[in-house]
């Protein structure tokens, strides 16, 4: 579903998310700061909205504040595949580079900054804490794609579900509405619905459903709600999603051990 987003022309603080949290332009020179919270136009999506076409040249660079964003490929045979997922404080867009090569779409309602490109190249330019905050958002995006690559690799849908969680609770601790601990264990909530992460890990809804409800009978992870899952042991998770490979991954590896401390 295509839409115009809501937008609000009043400047925001771009150091600071919503609830208080520092994003990471907070390590920039504070006149690159003051000239980013100049040109931030705050613009809202609802859920299923299109943010940037496949194949378009945007005019601005986008910040996700809150909610989730997904890209999405059409395929050769008209099927939609999901390549990623952006979370609050990721960046899209490709400065001083041509058209974005997926869709860009509202997963949830989502509130994002957007940054118009020709005063954020320009400022790109002169400000090397700028250019270094770009850089390393590139290398967290990089370094996801290459979990996600490492999750898909597995035959097993009930496997994928798994390295699925463990990523979430790994890479998105800090997103409290994702991840909560609790006495029982590690509440997860899922980011999107079952059909978004069916087209991510490459498969079809009922194969989710089938999955997560393996996981629970065999006792590693219990169904509170449709989106909401408890996770009792890490550690089954990480046999279940192929142990060798997925603790390979740097932030999956320091879970396991925090896991493995406290028993």
């Amino acid at each position: 579903m295509t839409g115009t987003a809501e937008e609000k022309s009043d400047a925001v603080k771009t150091t600071c998310g919503p609830d208080g949290r520092l994003l990471p332009f907070h390590e920039i020179d504070g006149e690159t700061r003051a000239a980013l919270d100049a040109m931030c136009r705050v613009r809202s999506y609802r859920t299923n909205q299109t943010v940037v076409q496949d194949g378009e040249k945007t005019d601005f660079l986008g910040y996700v504040l809150s909610g989730i964003l997904r890209m999405q490929k059409s395929l050769v045979d008209g099927r939609q595949h999901i390549v990623g997922l952006l979370f609050e404080g990721d960046m899209f867009g490709r400065a001083f580079d041509g058209a974005v090569e997926f869709s860009i779409e509202a997963a949830t309602d989502v509130e994002i900054c957007a940054f118009p490109r020709a005063e954020f190249e320009a400022l790109l330019m002169r400000s090397p804490d700028l250019d270094r905050a770009v850089m390393l958002n590139i290398l967290n995006e990089l370094d996801r794609a290459r979990d996600w690559m490492i999750v898909l690799s597995n035959q097993k849908i009930v496997s994928r579900i798994a390295g699925f969680l463990l990523l979430m609770r790994s890479r998105f601790s800090a997103i409290d509405h994702i991840i909560e601990e609790t006495q029982r264990g590690t509440e997860v909530r899922l980011p999107i619905s079952r059909k978004d992460l069916a087209h991510l890990l490459g498969t079809r809804p009922e194969s989710v459903s089938r999955a997560f409800h393996a996981l629970q009978d065999a006792d590693e992870i219990s169904i509170l709600e449709p989106d909401r899952m408890l996770v009792r042991d890490f550690n089954l998770l990480a046999k279940r999603a192929g142990e060798d490979d997925i603790s390979g991954l740097p932030s999956v590896k320091d879970l396991l051990r925090e896991e493995r401390l406290k028993t």
